[in-house]
């Protein structure tokens, strides 16, 4: 999907890039399937932030996306490619056979008029889900469930595709996109290809006025802070961090600490991301 340059006219559109929307075939979105969607500004149900720098943006609307494709054996015709403000990726309106209309993410190579079906007779191409122990070896895959049912998990941002790489009894190698290879059930339901809006990484968005729209605010150094609200803060002109390691705002150490608790998907991972 080609990236539209802007003119620069002011210096907010200078370096800026936008997409060219060339794939979208309709504008308004299938009403059954929108649901309304309450800003959160990053607040729990206690009304407490656990996520900063959230607030404000355009006001969206929630497209029910089917990530669980539970229609084994019924046909369905793309009807549209939309665009979805909620995700990176487009999404596919398809229309089956027996009169429902569902949303999936819209991979490479998937066009209006196209067939899509869902289960263990499925073609092996882009749009069609099956299990990880129908799939052949190499297999480019989205949308993967990690439980039986539940839905695809993880690889659902635009461009990402998932490689499958070997298959062992009940369970199946995956190389995710960050480099971990980790096993799942075989019995686990992927999409087949690469997801669609491939250029996404690639768009500069030139001003701080877009980052808002999109709903976040801006993020404050700690060292330009007072030592009251960041350990990083105060001292007179500019001051290096005075302590060993940088911090959080709440005194924790920020770099290589590590956090993450011990899962009982640990178990899973092959082999870990990074070198």
């Amino acid at each position: 999907m080609p990236i539209k340059k802007y003119k620069p006219t002011s210096p907010g559109r200078r370096g800026m890039s936008g997409y060219t929307f060339e794939e979208i075939t309709k504008d308004k979105p299938e009403k059954s399937l929108l649901l309304p969607l309450k800003k959160k500004a990053g607040r729990n149900n206690r009304g407490k932030i656990t996520v900063r720098h959230r607030g404000g943006g355009a006001k969206r609307r929630l497209r029910i996306i089917d990530f669980k494709r539970d229609k084994p054996g019924v046909p369905g015709r793309v009807a549209a490619i939309e665009y979805d403000p909620n995700r990176s990726a487009r999404i596919a309106l398809i229309f089956y056979a027996d009169g429902d209309k569902r949303y999936i993410l819209a991979p490479v190579g998937l066009n209006v008029g196209d067939t899509v079906m869902s289960g263990d007779k499925a073609a092996i191409k882009p749009g069609n889900a099956m299990p990880l122990a129908s799939m052949p070896t190499g297999t480019e895959i989205h949308n993967i469930e990690l439980q039986k049912g539940r839905g695809g998990k993880i690889v659902r941002s635009a461009g990402a595709s998932a490689q499958l790489m070997v298959k062992e009894g009940e369970y199946a190698h995956i190389r995710l996109p960050s480099g971990e290879i980790r096993r799942v059930r075989s019995e686990c339901l992927a999409t087949i290809g690469q997801i669609g809006n491939v250029e996404h990484q690639n768009i500069s968005l030139g001003k701080a006025g877009r980052k808002r729209h999109m709903g976040w605010r801006p993020t404050v150094r700690g060292s330009a802070m007072s030592p009251r609200d960041h350990p990083h803060g105060g001292g007179e002109g500019r001051s290096p961090v005075g302590m060993p390691g940088p911090k959080t705002p709440w005194g924790k150490p920020a770099l290589g600490y590590k956090t993450r608790k011990p899962k009982a998907s640990d178990r899973m991972i092959v082999k870990r991301r990074g070198k």
